[in-house]
């Protein structure tokens, strides 16, 4: 985006420079339209896209979990979420510590697969959890099963919830938990995320109201505080989550099936795997088409992003990006270009048109793709 200086994210291109540096085949991608936002290597410019395509701004400040999301429902950011690239206050930890009754180790920005080979066997010995955070607007909490049980974890997060408010409300305090010996700890699938409310009035508030069921499949439970949300599904990685995708799908003859596959980001964004995130993109191009087998008639598919995450540049961090936007489905008129969306709000509200509500932000686009 052109802000991206400001974020330290100039040169940031998540698919352009995964595409360049290592290449990628994304043939059901392309044919949706992918290679039609821009021109990029190897993804080809479909000559009649069978979807409508675009590009979302987004507009509020930030670019973490939180901000993407919620604007997706209608809210937008008047200021980001604190950052505490340098560690949190004293008057945080010092409260934090007298209140779950341990010290802490850590309380720095780090890499969490890092940060637990780093601490891991001290914490182990000590007992004391690991404090984290990111260039996200997190406070992020490791500790060893073993050592912590999990519901320990849960309480000691919910603590860190309550502390963290006004000028430090971060976006979410998260439970990482992991398992294992020294050299070999590894993070399990019990993480838990806090996020703050979202303020009243969003997307999902408004589905709910209007008796629409909303199926989450992945951390979108956790991002809204289940909010609306009749069905939740966790999943512990990209292949479960568009299994659970698919069986979400079963027997919603009306209704919202939101989704996040959270292997993009944790597993190879973050980490700057290359060859892994370009697997991943690849594998759930193989899955397209079992998925385009399953909508019905009157399905809308969206496919989008909350941010970027580029795996080719030295930060390890979200990157300030415009997110693709691919919409697709039996209704839906195929080769539809639109454009550059001034806001991630436009898929909401065309998601609230769509079942007769509206949201506070975004213009819809539903009747530009609807047949």
């Amino acid at each position: 985006m052109p802000d991206a200086a400001a974020y330290g994210d100039v040169g940031s291109d998540t698919l352009g420079n995964i595409a360049r540096l290592r290449g990628l085949n994304v043939p059901n991608l392309c044919r949706l339209g992918l290679g039609n936002l821009k021109p990029i290597p190897q993804l080809p410019k479909a000559e009649h896209p069978e979807g409508a395509f675009g590009r979302c701004t987004l507009c509020s400040p930030g670019k973490d979990t939180t901000t993407g999301h919620w604007e997706m429902v209608g809210i937008h950011l008047a200021k980001p979420f604190p950052l505490f690239p340098n560690g949190f206050p004293p008057e945080i930890m010092n409260e934090f510590e007298r209140r779950i009754g341990r010290s802490t180790l850590g309380n720095k920005a780090a890499s969490g697969t890092e940060i637990i080979k780093e601490l891991g066997e001290e914490h182990v010995r000590t007992g004391s959890p690991i404090v984290y955070t990111s260039a996200d607007s997190v406070f992020q909490i490791a500790a060893h099963e073993s050592v912590i049980p999990i519901p320990e974890l849960y309480r000691i997060c919910a603590i860190a919830r309550e502390i963290l408010r006004g000028p430090w409300e971060v976006g979410r305090v998260i439970a990482r938990p992991f398992e294992g010996e020294a050299g070999h700890f590894k993070r399990t699938s019990n993480r838990h995320d806090y996020a703050v409310p979202p303020p009243q009035g969003m997307l999902l508030d408004k589905l709910a109201e209007a008796g629409v069921e909303i199926r989450s499949v992945g951390k979108i439970f956790d991002v809204f505080l289940g909010r609306g949300i009749k069905v939740q599904i966790k999943t512990k990685s990209n292949a479960e989550g568009m299994q659970k995708t698919l069986e979400a799908m079963n027997g919603l003859e009306r209704g919202l099936v939101y989704v996040n596959l959270v292997d993009f980001d944790q597993l190879f964004g973050h980490r700057n795997d290359v060859e892994g995130y370009g697997n991943a993109l690849e594998e759930f191009d193989r899955w397209l088409p079992k998925f385009r087998a399953a909508l019905l008639p009157g399905d809308l598919a969206i496919l989008t992003a909350d941010h970027g995450c580029d795996p080719t540049t030295p930060s390890t961090d979200h990157s300030r990006e415009y997110t693709p936007l691919l919409a697709f489905g039996p209704g839906v008129r195929a080769g539809v270009d639109l454009g550059l969306r001034a806001t991630l709000s436009d898929m909401g509200q065309t998601v609230a048109e769509n079942f007769a509500t509206s949201i506070e932000k975004g213009i819809s686009f539903l009747s530009d793709i609807k047949l």
